[in-house]
């Protein structure tokens, strides 16, 4: 079995929501595991000269260039070697971290992570994004339409025509209620958010497993 890529965008350490679920994924997850914590050690922006190295002679890189592609060349063969991914990426501001968009960023290349011809090397593997977020999003909460993390992540993830992964997104919600007085009625419906996604997320390990086993 290749390993499971799990990668982490949460500020938060051991008090995230995000971080919390993901723990019942992988403890239910039957393989070796690659783990970047992106909140502990954030890779650096996309700049220019990661930019032109792309697009540019190894033997004719610049020092800065060298540099950057050496960065690229790490992750996209962390990204290519797993055979499943889960991406631990909390709502911040309706979006997603900054930390998540800069790995991404880094990852997505023509020619490499992305083929706009045949689709993606890692087409159909399966991949599970937990964002947890502190309000409701769903139909009928008064944010729905305000969420900017899982459709963007969807698209960016899961289309054909970018990386073209089996994405299925794991929301526990309401995680402010516990902590702001005017949310407490909530907290019920957000105690029922995060047990349903614990239960989810080890549902989703199993079959992740299986399908990287096979």
């Amino acid at each position: 079995m290749s390993y499971l890529l799990h990668i982490d965008s949460s500020s938060l350490g051991a008090g995230s929501v995000s971080r919390q679920v993901a723990d019942s994924f992988r403890a239910e997850w039957q393989g070796p595991v690659v783990h970047r914590d992106l909140a502990a050690s954030p890779v650096p922006h996309l700049t220019a000269a990661g930019i032109s190295a792309r697009f540019t002679d190894p033997a004719q890189h610049a020092p800065e260039q060298a540099k950057a592609a050496a960065i690229q060349d790490e992750l996209i063969e962390e990204f290519l070697g797993a055979g499943a991914y889960l991406f631990t990426v909390p709502m911040y501001n309706y979006s997603m971290p900054s930390v998540f968009k800069a790995w991404l960023d880094q990852i997505m290349v023509a020619g490499r992570t992305l083929d706009f011809t045949n689709g993606s090397p890692a087409a159909v593997r399966p991949a599970v994004v937990i964002s947890a977020r502190g309000g409701g999003y769903g139909p009928g909460a008064p944010n729905h339409g305000l969420d900017y993390v899982v459709p963007a992540l969807e698209t960016i993830l899961g289309h054909s025509h970018t990386l073209g992964l089996d994405v299925t997104t794991v929301t526990p919600e309401l995680t402010l209620a516990p902590h702001t007085p005017a949310m407490a009625p909530l907290i019920p419906l957000h105690e029922a958010s995060l047990a349903s996604a614990h239960e989810q997320a080890q549902q989703l390990a199993r079959r992740a497993a299986e399908r990287a086993a096979a």
